[in-house]
This record gives C-alpha cells, sequence and structure tokens, in this order.
C-alpha cells in the first residue's frame, strides 16, 4: 500500500566518516561496539560555506548595511538617469543596456558574499534579475506606471470592500468564495484482503560477538494472525528446522507494533519483529489467522549471517623506493563483497580504492541484480546448497610499487558483505598502539617509511688521473653519496664495498685481474670518503644505507701509485763582466727528480753579514738559476732541502754538502724609483724624477727625451750621490712625453747600457671655462626665487674649480663650485649678471674665456587681473558695481589678464538674498586666453558679491602675498508673481445665467502696474483664447471672465505671462495652476449592460453625465434608496437576490425639483445550490462487486447542471488524486446515483437556468470565469 511506512534499521546508524591524515589520531567514540559499525551507506555531512569576507573582519550586520547602503546609491544614480531623460524629454537603450549589466552583476554577485540573509537561492536571484529588468525599461522607456492603480489592488488585498444594492459595505469574497452552496461528499471503502510477507524491505542482518541476535520484521496487513511458522535452514550443514509462533508471543508483538501507530488507525499494516540469534536462511512458511484459514503470504528469503570484518597482515615498514608494498588483507565475509581502504601518502590523500571480491567457482543468488524472492529451492532437503552463503576467509594481497619516497599509510575503511552488511572503520578507531592501529588484537592500518636509494661515484678521482700518495701514508679517497629521486637520504653511516688489484698484478688496459680482493668501508663522512694505502687499482662495487642498497655511477675507479722521492744534482759556473772581466755571479745548473712542482730552500751569506733564506718555486725537472747579487763581496750559497707536489714534507739535502762560493763585483747599475704610474704634466712646465744607482761614484748618466718620434739626448756627469734628483726641461708640446735612461758610468769606466723608462703625459691645452648660449643667446628669464641652470662650457681635466660672483648683488662676494662635466650648469637661485673670475681643472690651473664670461639672470613678471571698463560697470572705492538685472536674465562681465596663459583664477560668490541666509560658494575656472567672461548668476534675486580670491598662469601659481583681490558685486530683482488665490477651484455655471456673475480673485506679487495675459481653453476646443489685462496698479485682482468665451462645458482658465514695473517678467509653464468654469446641463444616466438578469455576485454598473457629485435614486427590496456619487461611474455589487430599479438622479447643480427622472429595472437571482448525502461527508464500505447510492439534492431554477469527481480516499498529508469527472443533468430538485467503485465523490461544479458556481470560485481561483448566465 501507498501509506506504508519503512521498517528502522536494525542497526544503529554509523556516524559519518571523516578521512584520517596520516599521522593524525582518530578518538574514540560512543558505547556498545568500539571498533565496528555496521550500517547501509550514508549520505555526506552537509557543510556550510564561510563567508568571503570574515565576520571577525566586518560582522555580519555590518555587512548587511553596506550592501543596503550600496544598493540604495546604485538606486538614486538610477533615478538621476530617469529624471534627465526626463528633463531631456527622451529615451535611451545604451542606459537601459548599462542597468541590464549592472543589476546582473550586484544581484548575482551578492549570494557569493554569503552574507547571512542575503544569501538568495539562483531562481529567486533570477527572479530579481527579471524584476530590475522591468523596472529599467519603465524607467529609460519612460513607460507611464500605472501607480495608483497598483495601490488600490495592493490595498484590497487588505481591505477589499464594495458597496451592495443595499447601501451597505459587503466583502465580494464572501459573495464569490460561498463555499455552502456545494455541501457534503460521501466516499466508498472496497474492503482488502490480508496478507503477510518477511522482510519486506529487505534489509540486510548480520551477527557477532557484539551483536547476538537480530529483529525479523514481518509485516501483516489487514489480518490478525494466530499462528506463525518460520523455516530455518543452517549455512554449515544446509539442514532445515521449523520455527513457531504462538499466538501469546504473536500478540506481545501486536502491541509492540502498535505503539507506532495512532491509537484509531487500524488499518495500516503492521510490523512483528521476531528475535533470531542464530545465523541462516529464514523463510516465512505458514500464516494463520483468527478465522483459522491461511494468509496469503509472498515468498521472500532472508539471509542472517555473520557480520563482516577486516584486518591486515603487517609486514616491516622500513622499504626502498621502487619496492613493492607486499602485504595483505584478510577478509571475513560472505561474497562476492566489496572492500574499500584508503590511501596517504606523505600526509596527502591519495584516494579511496575500492576492491570488488568474487572468489572463483562461487555461484551466488546474491550476485544477481534482482535479490528478492525464494534464494534456494525447497523441493528436497539434500538439494539444497547453501554453502555461497557460508562466510569465507579470503586474503587479497596488495602489490603496489611505493614510487614516492617518504610516509606511506594504509588504512581499511569499510567492507561489504553480498548481503549488503556494511563494517565502517573510519569513524571508530582505537587510539594508536605503537604505530598501528588495532581491532581485538588485528591491524587495521600499514605504515610503511619509503627509504631513497643512494647514488655513488668518486669525487675528483678517475682512472685516468692517478692518485699519488707518500709511501706508507693512507689517503682519503671522497665520494659523492646522493639519493637517486628527489628526496633526501637519511643521516647514518654508508657500507660502500670496493674491490682491488696490487699495482703489479694489474692487466693491461687498468684491469682488475684474478688476484682482485673485495674489501668494504664504513663511511661516515662522504667529504672524506674512505681510506686507501697500498698502491693498486681501487673499483667501487656497491653501496648500501642502512635500509638500501644503491647504483655505482661514473668515476668509480682509481689508481693510486707512490712516486719516487724528490732529488737535486747541482752544477755551477762563474758569470764574468764582459767590460771589466770580473765575476758578477753564478749561473747554476739544476736537476731534479720527482713530481712537479718543487721547491728548492737555499741559504746565502754573505762575509761579515747574517744568513738569508730563499724558495725558488720550479715546474720542471731542469732549470736554470743565475745568482747575482746587487753589492760586491764574497758569497756562500748552501742548498738544505727539496719538496715536490707529493712529498710536500721538505726532504733535507744537507747530507750531501751542497754548497757554492764567490767573491763579487757587480757592474754599475741606475733605475728611476718613481717611474710608475705614469706621469701628467702641465703644459710649459718641467718635471722631476727620482734616480737610484748602484756602483762606486762619481757617476755619469746619459738619457733620451722622447715625444713624437723625436728623441733629445742629455747627459749629467759628477754624481757622487747614491740617489739623485733629475729635473727635465720645460715641456713646452703637450702629450705623451718618454724618459729613457741609456747608460751609466761608475769610476771603472765601463759603460753599462740601461733599459729604465718612464712616461709623462703632458696637457695638450691650458684649461679654459665661459658660459655657453641658451637659445642663442646669453640670458634667461627665469621663475622669481626658482633655481635657474647656466650652461657652462670646460675644457681640461676633471673636476674642475671655478670661482663666480654676481656682479649685480651688493655684497662682493666670490662663490667656489666644482665641476665634473665638460657640459655642466651653474646653480643660481638670485636674479643679475654672473661672471667667471678663475678655472683650474684637476692638475692645471687655466683661463677663462674674457667674451663669454658673463651670463644674464632676469625674473619673469607675475599674473594680474582687471575688470573691463563698461558703461554698465562703475568703480566705487576698491569694488565694481554692475548695472542691476532681473532674475533669470542672462549677464556677463569681461575681464583681462596679464602673464603667461593659460589661467587658474577662483573667484567666492557670496549671496545676500532678499529673505534667509546668505550664502558662499567657491568656483575655478581656467582660461586659455587673456581674456575671459564671468557668468553673472541671476538663478535667486539678492545682493551678489563675486570676489577674485586666487590666479596663477603658466609661470606662477597663486601667493596670497603677492596678489591684491578684486570684487565686483551686482543686485538681481525678483520675477513677478501671479497666481489664483483659490487654484483647482471649479467656478459653475448654467447655460442660461448672464455672464460676468462669478469673479475669480488673483494674487499679484511684484512692482504694479502690472501687465497679465490668461488663457482659457475648452475640454473640446484644441485651440485655447488669449486675454490680456494691462495697468493692473495694486497686487489683488477680481477677474471677470468675458461670457462670449464661455460656451457649454468645461473651461481652464490659465495665467501665461505676468511683467511688473521693473520689466520683469515671468512666463508660466504648461503644468501651471489653473481654475475651472464649468457650464453643464441636465445630467444623465445610462447602463453599461443591456441584459436584465444578473445573478448575486455581479456587479450592476451605469455611466453618469453632468456635474459631480452625484444622487442616484432607486428602489430595491420595495424600500426608496439613494445613493451619493463623487464621479461619474455608479456601481453596486448583487448581494441579494430582487429587483432593482432606478428612479431618478441629480448633479452638483441640480435641485429636488429640477432633478432627471428615469425608470431602469435589473432582476437579480440567487446562486443555484447542491447537497451530497444531506451536506455531510458519508463512509460506505462495500465488498468488491457491491453498489452505493449517492443522493444529489439542488437549490434554484431547474433545469439543474452539475459536475461530479471521483478522487482517492483522503490520506493525512496528502492531497486526493483525481480519478474521473461526470457531468449529470437533473430537471427535478434531487437526483440519486449508484456506484461501485472505490473513492470519494463530491460536486465540483452546478448550474442552474441564470446562474452558476464552481469549488474553484470558493478556493479562491478568480482567474476562471466562475458565475454566467444561463
Amino acid at each position: 500500500m501507498n501509506g506504508t511506512p519503512r521498517l528502522r534499521s536494525a542497526y544503529p546508524s554509523t556516524p559519518d566518516s571523516t578521512q584520517k591524515r596520516y599521522g593524525q589520531k582518530i578518538p574514540s567514540v560512543g558505547q556498545g561496539n568500539p571498533h565496528l559499525s555496521l550500517r547501509s551507506p550514508a549520505s555526506p555531512p552537509d557543510h556550510g560555506l564561510a563567508p568571503m569576507i570574515p565576520f571577525t573582519v566586518i560582522d555580519a550586520p555590518s555587512q548587511r548595511l553596506y550592501a543596503s547602503l550600496f544598493y540604495a546609491c546604485l538606486t538614486i544614480w538610477r533615478l538621476s538617469d530617469f529624471f534627465g531623460l526626463v528633463h531631456n524629454d527622451t529615451e535611451s537603450l545604451s542606459l537601459f543596456l548599462r542597468w541590464i549589466l549592472i543589476d546582473s552583476v550586484f544581484l548575482y554577485g551578492l549570494p557569493v558574499l554569503q552574507i547571512p540573509w542575503l544569501q538568495f537561492s539562483s531562481l529567486t536571484t533570477t527572479f530579481l534579475v527579471v524584476l530590475h529588468i522591468l523596472f529599467s525599461a519603465f524607467l529609460m522607456f519612460r513607460i507611464p506606471i500605472p501607480v495608483v492603480s497598483w495601490v488600490i489592488a495592493v490595498s484590497k488585498i487588505f481591505y477589499d470592500r464594495e458597496l451592495a444594492v443595499s447601501e451597505r459595505s459587503v466583502k465580494p469574497a464572501t459573495i464569490l468564495h460561498n463555499a455552502s452552496l456545494i455541501l457534503g461528499k460521501q466516499i466508498i471503502h472496497i474492503l482488502p484482503e490480508g496478507s503477510a510477507m518477511l522482510n519486506p524491505d529487505e534489509l540486510p542482518f548480520c551477527i557477532d560477538s557484539s551483536k547476538t541476535a537480530v529483529n525479523l520484521p514481518i509485516r501483516i496487513n489487514q489480518t490478525n494472525p494466530i499462528f506463525i511458522e518460520l523455516l530455518r535452514f543452517d549455512l554449515d550443514t544446509n539442514l532445515n528446522e521449523t520455527l513457531t509462533v504462538g499466538s501469546r508471543e504473536i500478540n506481545k508483538l501486536k502491541r509492540l507494533a502498535d505503539k507506532d501507530y495512532d491509537r484509531n488507525d487500524k488499518s495500516s499494516p503492521r510490523f512483528l519483529r521476531y528475535m533470531v540469534k542464530e545465523p541462516g536462511l529464514y523463510r516465512l512458511q505458514k500464516v494463520v489467522d483468527e478465522s483459522n484459514l491461511e494468509v496469503q503470504r509472498r515468498i521472500s528469503d532472508t539471509l542472517v549471517v555473520n557480520c563482516p570484518s577486516a584486518s591486515i597482515q603487517a609486514v616491516p615498514q622500513d622499504k626502498c623506493k621502487g619496492d613493492l608494498s607486499d602485504f595483505r588483507l584478510q577478509v571475513h565475509a560472505t561474497p562476492p563483497f566489496e572492500i574499500k581502504y584508503s590511501k596517504i601518502v606523505n600526509q596527502i590523500d591519495d584516494g579511496r580504492s575500492v576492491l570488488n571480491i568474487h572468489p572463483e567457482n562461487l555461484v551466488s543468488p546474491l550476485a544477481r541484480p534482482q535479490k528478492s524472492g525464494a534464494l534456494v529451492r525447497s523441493d528436497s532437503s539434500s538439494a539444497i546448497d547453501l554453502s555461497w552463503a557460508r562466510t569465507q576467509i579470503v586474503e587479497i594481497p596488495l602489490n603496489e610499487s611505493l614510487g614516492v619516497s617518504g610516509g606511506w599509510q594504509y588504512m581499511i575503511d569499510e567492507v561489504k558483505d553480498a548481503c549488503g552488511n556494511v563494517a565502517n572503520y573510519t569513524s571508530l578507531r582505537l587510539p594508536e598502539v605503537g604505530q598501528q592501529k588495532l581491532l581485538k588484537g588485528r591491524p587495521l592500518e600499514q605504515h610503511f617509511i619509503v627509504h631513497e636509494r643512494p647514488t655513488i661515484a668518486l669525487r675528483g678521482y678517475d682512472s685516468q688521473h692517478p692518485v699519488k700518495v707518500e709511501k706508507g701514508r693512507y689517503k682519503a679517497v671522497p665520494i659523492d653519496v646522493s639519493s637517486m629521486g628527489p628526496g633526501s637520504l637519511n643521516k647514518g653511516n654508508f657500507k660502500v664495498s670496493y674491490s682491488f688489484t696490487a699495482q703489479e698484478n694489474i692487466m693491461s688496459g687498468q684491469k682488475h685481474s684474478g688476484a682482485a680482493v673485495t674489501k668494504e668501508a664504513i663511511v661516515r663522512d662522504s667529504s672524506h670518503g674512505f681510506e686507501i694505502r697500498e698502491p693498486g687499482l681501487y673499483t667501487l662495487q656497491s653501496v648500501e644505507t642502512a635500509f638500501c642498497g644503491g647504483e655505482v655511477i661514473e668515476p668509480s675507479s682509481c689508481l693510486l701509485i707512490n712516486p719516487p722521492e724528490p732529488d737535486l744534482v747541482v752544477n755551477a759556473e762563474n758569470i764574468p763582466d764582459k767590460c771589466a772581466g770580473n765575476s758578477i755571479g753564478l749561473q747554476v745548473d739544476l736537476d731534479i727528480s720527482g713530481t712537479p712542482p718543487f721547491s728548492i730552500f737555499y741559504n746565502v751569506k754573505q762575509k761579515g753579514g747574517h744568513v738569508t733564506a730563499h724558495v725558488e718555486k720550479i715546474d720542471r725537472l731542469h732549470t736554470q738559476l743565475q745568482l747575482k747579487p746587487m753589492h760586491g763581496g764574497h758569497y756562500i750559497y748552501e742548498f738544505t732541502s727539496i719538496s715536490d707536489a707529493v712529498y710536500a714534507e721538505p726532504r733535507s739535502l744537507l747530507q750531501k754538502h751542497m754548497i757554492l762560493e764567490q767573491d763579487v763585483r757587480p757592474p754599475a747599475i741606475a733605475r728611476i724609483l718613481d717611474a710608475r704610474p705614469a706621469r701628467k704634466a702641465c703644459l710649459e712646465e718641467p718635471v722631476m724624477f727620482a734616480i737610484q744607482m748602484l756602483g762606486l761614484p762619481p757617476y755619469t748618466i746619459e738619457y733620451e727625451l722622447i715625444h713624437r718620434g723625436r728623441r733629445k739626448k742629455h747627459m749629467v756627469a759628477r754624481i757622487q750621490e747614491n740617489l739623485y734628483k733629475l729635473t727635465t726641461e720645460p715641456l713646452v708640446e703637450g702629450g705623451e712625453y718618454t724618459l729613457a735612461l741609456t747608460s751609466i758610468t761608475d769610476t771603472s769606466g765601463c759603460k753599462v747600457s740601461l733599459k729604465d723608462e718612464a712616461k709623462v703625459d703632458v696637457s695638450l691645452q691650458r684649461p679654459r671655462a665661459a658660459f655657453g648660449y641658451l637659445e642663442g643667446k646669453r640670458s634667461i628669464r627665469a621663475l622669481e626665487n626658482q633655481k635657474a641652470w647656466l650652461p657652462l662650457r670646460l675644457q681640461g681635466e676633471p673636476p674642475w674649480t671655478l670661482e663666480y660672483k654676481n656682479l649685480g648683488s651688493s655684497r662682493d662676494h666670490r662663490h667656489k663650485k666644482t665641476l665634473r662635466n665638460t657640459n655642466d650648469q651653474l646653480e643660481v637661485t638670485d636674479n643679475g649678471t654672473y661672471q667667471i673670475l678663475e678655472v683650474r681643472d684637476h692638475t692645471c690651473p687655466g683661463t677663462v674665456d674674457q667674451s663669454a664670461d658673463q651670463f644674464d639672470v632676469r625674473w619673469l613678471p607675475r599674473p594680474s587681473v582687471q575688470v573691463a571698463e563698461s558703461p554698465s560697470i562703475e568703480q566705487l572705492g576698491d569694488r565694481f558695481v554692475r548695472k542691476e538685472v532681473c532674475e533669470g536674465d542672462e549677464d556677463m562681465t569681461d575681464v583681462f589678464f596679464t602673464g603667461n596663459p593659460p589661467f587658474d583664477f577662483a573667484y567666492e560668490q557670496r549671496v545676500r538674498p532678499e529673505h534667509g541666509s546668505q550664502s558662499m560658494s567657491r568656483k575655478n575656472i581656467k582660461a586659455g586666453l587673456n581674456t575671459a567672461s564671468l557668468r553673472m548668476e541671476t538663478t535667486q534675486p539678492g545682493v551678489y558679491e563675486y570676489k577674485f580670491s586666487k590666479l596663477g598662469d603658466t609661470s606662477y601659481g597663486h601667493d596670497d602675498r603677492k596678489f591684491t583681490p578684486l570684487v565686483v558685486e551686482q543686485r538681481v530683482y525678483p520675477r513677478p508673481q501671479a497666481s489664483f488665490s483659490h487654484a483647482g477651484k471649479t467656478y459653475k455655471y448654467c447655460q442660461d445665467e448672464g455672464a460676468g456673475d462669478e469673479v475669480v480673485p488673483i494674487n499679484l506679487v511684484g512692482q504694479p502696474p502690472f501687465q497679465l495675459e490668461l488663457e482659457i481653453k475648452h475640454h473640446t476646443v484644441s485651440k485655447p483664447e488669449r486675454i490680456n489685462i494691462p495697468n493692473i496698479g495694486s497686487n489683488k485682482y477680481n477677474l471677470h471672465i468675458p461670457h462670449k468665451v464661455l460656451t457649454l462645458g468645461t473651461h481652464y482658465v490659465t495665467i501665461r505671462h505676468v511683467q511688473d514695473a521693473r520689466g520683469c517678467q515671468c512666463k508660466m509653464d504648461y503644468n501651471a495652476p489653473y481654475v475651472q468654469v464649468s457650464v453643464a446641463d441636465i445630467p444623465s444616466i445610462s447602463p453599461l449592460e443591456e441584459r436584465i438578469d444578473y445573478c448575486v455576485g455581479d456587479r450592476i454598473s451605469f455611466t453618469l453625465s453632468g456635474a459631480p457629485p452625484f444622487n442616484v435614486f432607486y428602489t430595491f427590496e420595495n424600500r426608496e434608496r439613494k445613493a451619493a456619487v463623487s464621479s461619474t461611474a455608479f456601481r453596486r455589487i448583487a448581494e441579494k437576490p430582487g429587483e432593482f430599479t432606478i428612479t431618478a438622479l441629480s448633479d452638483q447643480r441640480s435641485t429636488d425639483a429640477c432633478k432627471a427622472r428615469t425608470r431602469i429595472t435589473k432582476m437579480i437571482h440567487g446562486m443555484p445550490s447542491v447537497r451530497v448525502s444531506k451536506g455531510r461527508t458519508a463512509e460506505v464500505d462495500i465488498h468488491e462487486g457491491g453498489e452505493a447510492e449517492i443522493l444529489f439534492e439542488f437549490g434554484g431554477t431547474p433545469p439543474f447542471q452539475f459536475t461530479y469527481t471521483r478522487s482517492t480516499a483522503p490520506q493525512k498529508g496528502k492531497r486526493p488524486e483525481t480519478l474521473e469527472t461526470k457531468n449529470e443533468i437533473s430537471y427535478e430538485y434531487s437526483k440519486t446515483i449508484r456506484a461501485s467503485d472505490e473513492g470519494m465523490y463530491e460536486v465540483v461544479a452546478i448550474r442552474d437556468k441564470y446562474c452558476a458556481f464552481s469549488t474553484q470560485m470558493a478556493q479562491g481561483k478568480p482567474e476562471q470565469k466562475l458565475l454566467t448566465n444561463w
């Protein structure tokens, strides 16, 4: 049945799963089973969206306030665009499209902010956008909005009353929606047959140690059983047993079932929950009711199995990158089943995996899409095989490649058996035990720590570059150890394995021989590596960390050798002087053995002097060493030790007694001490150098001065000192000079050639300074007190030092300035003539160009303003007074400027009105020429004062200290005004009355006498007539309307123009106030419809002509009545049946003696009615095939036509569904119909000879026409 409620779940619902992150604890919850939750899959929790602007920054009420203010600003902007269109009398498509865009962005963007109370649904937002588009269309296209009609329509929602023909206010709804016209309904029930069914909702059931029993639901419908028989098949033995439920236990189960239903609800199905404690396949075998008849039952098998569970067979957690996970999931469940597990890699959720497990050779009815009905055939007990329903233990291997280093975590989330029983582990996990979660001793999680694999290579050594080590010493071979991937290796020791072949066993091509041995080393520091000592070939074989083996990359081999120790052999011979024949030194031949480079250590001792140690660095095996002392005497040379690249510790040579002796008398020599760096000199100045000489004085020196390829020789003799100051002749040409020492002669007479020389750079010209040009002249016009930059032209070597003064200054003060650019500028702030006095560059003094040593600086004049002379302007003291004007007239004043345009000036406009307080405003104007026109303000009468307060031009800004304000004053007279004393009033005239009897009072404001122009327009004539009235000498005037301009009907009298004695005038617009003059005839009345017959609820309408208000006289229910009508329409709603007759009519001008007589009659008929089952709701129970009578009773005027429906029986919270609709006609006041179908019968519409009524009117559906004339 449709109303049958569904059973509650046999197990409590599991809380929603939350994904556990790697290494995060999950608290235990609740009581009962602390580790397992059996449930059907639940929907995820509803998570709310956070606001875009956090409430900690701006609270929710403030956000709503800001949004409302922003919407108000948009509305003001929209209305300003509308008033602009009204002012310009135009329409705008572009403004309409712009407001569509603005409204859409605002309304669709508002819900995104997630502001409380402003979170509209998408449907609501779309409705608001459409509403705003319509509103913008009304405004931007200036479509008239029927505001009054809307206000009336809205007001009728709260107050809807009309006058009835009985002259009292009634609610139309009480007449139109009279539900009492159709009363009663009849409900026919067909009694159903009883039934019983086991587990109709196909719920899953399971039993374990924590849930030892389950309640199997048995649904009974329209029956009271007294005996129930269940059949249970054992899952292990395939044997069956019969379970019997007696009447006492059934009554107890029924009482428990009745608690879930209302006491008066006897027809709804009941669920008897029978408890079982053993697994098996259960079937409802037999049900007997209280009449000892077997109840119809539907075969439906229900399985009760062992609850599913799962665990992990834990393995060691340390793995290497690229290894397989290699662990197993163990599942206890009824196949086929489904297991879900999650994986977290480096604290990042890697998703959930689902495994559907269907063991081989398993044929199970639970695998079929439709599992309802009989699961086994019980024709023969020996043929039953329930092995497919037994719990099986299945181990599922998980071999996933661990391709990322770091932390891996596998977690069992859920296991679901073939029946639909679910064991969920996500939310009910126990606290951590070690690094795994346990469920009664079985782990639910598997953790792995995946380590990076190392790579190893030699650092700085390979097979092409042997390692050279001293004999008997160790050598630390550095290595590079890194990870294969982006991750880092764990800190700790490395185990390195390498092969070694002794040097004498190395095969050709530097290969290992069969005598190679494998060795291992523990490396703690890769930069230090491992130590080797014996000469031979070493090759890396493998590398291992504490967890993973690695890979050897190139270079992986190196050769260690022990080179021979360094040694030295010395041979020496004298170096003779070519002139005197004396020995000037020794030439020593050195023969060296070892590994270059070498360091040779020797001592030099001069007779009577001290010992000096020397070291020679030599990078070859043979070389020559010249020992040539600078000074004469007896010298002893002893070679003490030697070292090379391998044997860094010097090896002693003292045992070889390598000692050399000689007597030295060196030749004379001279050198320039200050030859470096190159000397700079000024033009026409000499240069001095320091010369050092060695030998026996006196000395003679010869030198040359070389310039531009020309050589000039010089000689200086009889020099007694060893240090001599050599001064050249003045250098008169610019450029590079070279001073070269050519020879020296001492007392021995031997002339020795010299090579020493020095460079001198002489400037090509003397430094020079002059002023440059600015726009072809040496003068500038600058702003007052502003900086000016004077161009300079400088020659020489920077930097320059310049001295100058201002000739225009009262103080004779010299200024000094350091300049670094040849075209530098001189910064000055005072006006006057500036003169350059002296200049000097980096090394030399210079000259000043007398023709360009002065520069003139002058200031630009400041701007000024003046009012143009005019006959309409008069100067009174420090201000200018302009001629008076009238309010609203155009007037301008010209002003002149001096300075550099454009000009920026500001003025203050002060208004002293005739009434009210004065005001002041500031205005800024930019003038592009030396003249500007100032528009005088005339919008308000009073005295205007214009004060020019600021002025600036292109060169100068405004300066209060240098500007004198300018004031212009003008008086503005007010416009004259004319108005009716009683604007809007209607002055009434009869058609036969004389002209001039009525007067219209007019008020005038201004200086008399006045001139007045009036417009008189008849409502049927398009062209109005104008009347001019001159010389009105006072401010009050009574208007006598000429009778010749008045005709029958309504006239509108409007003031169009007025002028006073000052010449000021005022023209009235076309919306100015007016008065009416009505010349009317006798009133009349006529119906809007020609028909005579009306129904109760109809509206009877008439149109009136004449001068409102009207009085309508009529009779109803044999009573004379009078109705006051303020408009030209007279309407009344037909409240009751009867005869309605109009007898007379009068308007505002009419009297009782001259009112209009008439006779218009309308007949009002009552509404038809119908009663079903005497107007009550009757319920009739029949059996299948029986019939029931339905009585219809009518009220009204025959014949009657009615419509009735058959619908479903009413249920709580559900609307009846219409099954069929029929129409019938009755010429009598009652009718009987026989029915045999189940349902609810009721009348929905009734019609008699004149009127009709439908229940749609009673339900408030005015869109359908319910009252009609038949």
